[in-house]
């Protein structure tokens, strides 16, 4: 990927320092938002789709822009009004979404995973800002009016909320990033965490993933570790079950694949038993964190959906987790979430599919049709991961 660690041990991404990258979005962000909220309310038409906003950032400041201490930059903004749209929808008011992006400092995380991207997160824990290639974005380009129209029907969804399109120009090169919900909040501890896709082929954790503090493990890991599966109570499994079937509809219609569930599992027994361990006596005392503000952005309210007919989903003790148990009975708060959506099958993965399947029998390849692909993950979710 385009990610890498310079002389200084600073990230760099396309040769663009961290820091640099974060200023401009920062500023970029800033200024585009503030800009749209004085333009009026209006219906999304077919056209807002395709609308690219630019603006150009000198590093001495003009009429529009701030001074600023990076080299020039342009800042282009994609489909301002849509992702407005798409903000409010899930109950983002612009001078939150300002206040979370801007006033305090972006977090690089640290544990990217495979793609070769930086990801960065908000001090809130709201959302998550990620570098994605010109193919990805220009795949959510394509997307978005499918995307609308999903999302005016169906709000409750486990699919990735996309907030905003961006794009920073400077010294030749394009950083395109994307603001998205954050599924795994950093203030819960995760005591396990997957990316699951259904394929067994290659889905186990590297050793080198494994030594880390907090590693991402696989499918075949899940089926050895936990063979009993996470148990949810009648109700949660259905709305669940109802909720990854009509989100795996929406990527085969879309013709996607190779995404993952992202499922962080916090132990509600170990988190009590850890707390023992260490004397926690002081840390009573300490302020609860907020939970996530957003709509649809918790796990529970992406399945339940109640929050878009105005109940309020009572969420303080679990912190919008969703309530389950393990093999041993343990209490378990399950965060969940669909990633890596904006792979186009048509793109790379015929290819890759025809020689994989030359080499191995073509079943348990994790690329495939996507109506293969859904099924398959459809099954796998809703017969091994989760039970009712």
């Amino acid at each position: 990927g385009h990610r890498s660690v310079d002389a200084s041990g600073e990230t760099t991404y396309k040769k663009t320092t961290s820091s640099t990258l974060k200023g401009a979005i920062q500023l970029g962000i800033g200024y585009t938002v503030g800009n749209l909220s004085s333009k009026p309310e209006r219906d999304v038409l077919m056209q807002d789709f395709y609308v690219v906003e630019s603006i150009f950032f000198p590093s001495e400041g003009s009429n529009l822009t701030p001074a600023h201490h990076f080299a020039d930059f342009r800042f282009k903004t994609y489909a301002p009004v849509a992702f407005r749209y798409f903000r409010e929808l899930f109950g983002i008011r612009p001078d939150d979404y300002l206040y979370s992006l801007c006033n305090e400092p972006l977090i690089e995380l640290s544990n990217p995973g495979a793609s070769g991207s930086l990801f960065y997160v908000t001090s809130d824990d709201e959302f998550i800002i990620k570098t994605v290639m010109h193919k990805e974005a220009e795949f959510l380009q394509k997307l978005l009016p499918g995307y609308y129209m999903n999302l005016n029907q169906n709000p409750r969804t486990l699919l990735p909320k996309f907030y905003g399109l961006y794009c920073v120009q400077s010294g030749g090169k394009n950083i395109r990033v994307v603001v998205m919900n954050n599924i795994l909040p950093r203030v819960v501890k995760m005591h396990l965490k997957f990316d699951l896709k259904g394929s067994t082929y290659k889905r186990r954790a590297s050793k080198k993933e494994k030594e880390k503090s907090s590693p991402t493990y696989k499918d075949l890991d899940f089926i050895q570790d936990m063979p009993d599966g996470l148990m949810l109570d009648a109700d949660t499994f259905s709305a669940l079950v109802k909720t990854l079937q009509r989100d795996c509809l929406v990527l085969e219609s879309f013709k996607i694949m190779d995404y993952s569930l992202l499922l962080g599992v916090h132990n509600i027994d170990q988190h009590e038993r850890e707390q023992l361990s260490e004397g926690a006596h002081s840390t009573s005392d300490e302020k609860r964190p907020v939970g996530q503000k957003a709509l649809y952005s918790t796990a529970m309210e992406s399945i339940q959906g109640g929050a878009a007919r105005g109940e309020s989903i009572d969420t303080d003790d679990t912190m919008g987790g969703i309530p389950a148990v393990n093999g041993k009975g343990e209490r378990l708060l399950l965060h969940v979430g669909i990633i890596d959506i904006l792979q186009s099958y048509r793109f790379i993965k015929k290819l890759e599919h025809t020689w994989k399947a030359l080499v191995h029998d073509g079943d348990t390849v994790s690329v495939h049709r996507p109506s293969f692909y859904a099924e398959r993950f459809f099954k796998f979710m809703t017969n091994t991961v989760f039970r009712k």
